[in-house]
Parts: structure tokens; C-alpha cells; sequence
């Protein structure tokens, strides 16, 4: 299967439709973005971000691969790569099942698990993969789904970060403090959200192997250094600020 498309980054259509399904604001939103999952959904090759889970496998495949692949299919989790690597690890699984293989990822800005496939909305794992490498606004839109199909929705709109974090992490959350720190997430989003048009400058910079940093949608000193490096490149006015025309270039050069 081919994972690479366009990578493109969330839009803010794609956010509002996002808040409407679950009846929440942004805040709420960037709160479980940056806690719960990697925060942008793709890698640096435009690739979702994925996890491979040997322990899913395993038990999709009542074991049958565990013998001569343990890094792969195991009755305990583990085995992780990281990045690009995890892909290694999903094209092995995949040649041994491929549905099951699909099934044991998890994918994309949410890290949705692709045996949740009907409750992200997909009829198939094919489906919901095709999804996560189509984009962000895609990927996000998963994530709204497999929410209020587990019934969180409310949790997250009462700002209950215990039973929300229970609902999308397990019982086990509180090892990671996961309510404690989607709490003070959103206390900060509060006050100030991500630049959703810096953001997409950021996704395409990295794309272009500029190194602008986190793709989070605020300004830092690498963002800076980037867009000054892009804009010299492009022989635009090298004010390491993101006006119209650097995004316009940005988003022509790379998404387009």
C-alpha cells in the first residue's frame, strides 16, 4: 500500500466541523490534540503518523505469528521504533495478515486504533486508512467520531478530564497523569490557541526539510529561521514573519 499523500495540515473548516460534532470549543479540542496524541499527523515524508501495537496483533492473530516475530506479535506490548520506523514493523505484520496488520496501528493526529474503524465512521480498515493519509481535517474528524460513538463527548464538554481520560486511555491513565495534564492544556488554550495558517506554514517547511520545530502553530526561534531560509530561497522580503505571500508561496509550493 502506498501511505504517502499530500500531508495536508488541519484547516480551520476542518477544526469547526470537528467542535460541532462534539459540541465543544477549540480549547477543549487542542487540549486532548496536544496531550493525547503526537499533535500533528504526519511525518516528515508525508506519511501519517502511526504505532504499531505487537500486543493488537498478537491477539487478532490468536498468536499465531508469535514464534519466529516477536517484535511484531507478542502478548505484551513493546517493540516500539518510533517515526518512520514503525512503518518497518507494519509492512512485516502486513506480510504475514494484512487486515489484522491495519487493524493493530494506530493512526494519524488522534492515534486512532484501526480496529475502530466503524466507530471513527469507516466502513472498512482500508477505509479509515485511506482517510488518515488523506489529511488532517480527515484524521481529526476520525477522532471527533470515535468520541461521541464511546460516549466521551460529554465528559469533554463538562471539562470531566478524569472521565474523559479513562474513556480514551484506559483504566491505566492516571500513571500518566493524562487528566492532570489535559487540565492544564486546556487552561492554556484558553487563554491562547495555535495559528492554524502558521501551523500550515510549519508542516510545509518541515516538508521541505527547513527544520521549523513543532508543528503547533506558535512562533519560535526555528519557525523564525525557517521562514527567513524559505523566504531568501524564494527571493521574498526576509522578514522571518509569515505574511501572505510566504504562505501563499508556502502552500503553492507544497500542497498544491
Amino acid at each position: 500500500m502506498n501511505f504517502q499523500g499530500k500531508g495536508s495540515p488541519l484547516s480551520d473548516a476542518g477544526m469547526d466541523e470537528v467542535c460541532d460534532t462534539l459540541g465543544v470549543s477549540e480549547s477543549e479540542i487542542w487540549a486532548v490534540l496536544t496531550v493525547e496524541t503526537r499533535g500533528f499527523g504526519f511525518l516528515a515524508d508525508r506519511r501519517p503518523q502511526i504505532l504499531f501495537e505487537r500486543h493488537v496483533f498478537h491477539r487478532l492473530t490468536n498468536g499465531a505469528h508469535d514464534n519466529a516475530n516477536a517484535d511484531i506479535s507478542k502478548s505484551k506490548a513493546g517493540g516500539y521504533i518510533g517515526g518512520s520506523g514503525e512503518y518497518g514493523r507494519l509492512e512485516k505484520a502486513m506480510q504475514l495478515d494484512k487486515t489484522a496488520a491495519l487493524q493493530s496501528a494506530s493512526w494519524g493526529i488522534g492515534q486512532i486504533m484501526g480496529f475502530n474503524f466503524k466507530v471513527a465512521g469507516y466502513g472498512s480498515t482500508d477505509k479509515l486508512v485511506a482517510g488518515m493519509v488523506k489529511d488532517e481535517n480527515a484524521q481529526l474528524q476520525a477522532m471527533a467520531n470515535f468520541i461521541k460513538g464511546n460516549n466521551l463527548a460529554g465528559a469533554l464538554q463538562r471539562n470531566n478530564w478524569v472521565s474523559f481520560a479513562r474513556g480514551y486511555n484506559g483504566e491505566g491513565f492516571k500513571r500518566n497523569e493524562y487528566d492532570t495534564r489535559l487540565a492544564a492544556a486546556h487552561a492554556k488554550f484558553k487563554v491562547s490557541l495555535p495559528d492554524l495558517s502558521l501551523r500550515t506554514a510549519q508542516a510545509a517547511l518541515q516538508y521541505l526539510g527547513m527544520d521549523p520545530g513543532p508543528i503547533d502553530g506558535i512562533r519560535g526561534r526555528r519557525t523564525f529561521s525557517a521562514l527567513i531560509r524559505f523566504q531568501e530561497e524564494e527571493g521574498l522580503g526576509e522578514t522571518g514573519l509569515l505574511d501572505q505571500d510566504t504562505l501563499e508561496r508556502l502552500v503553492a509550493k507544497v500542497f498544491v
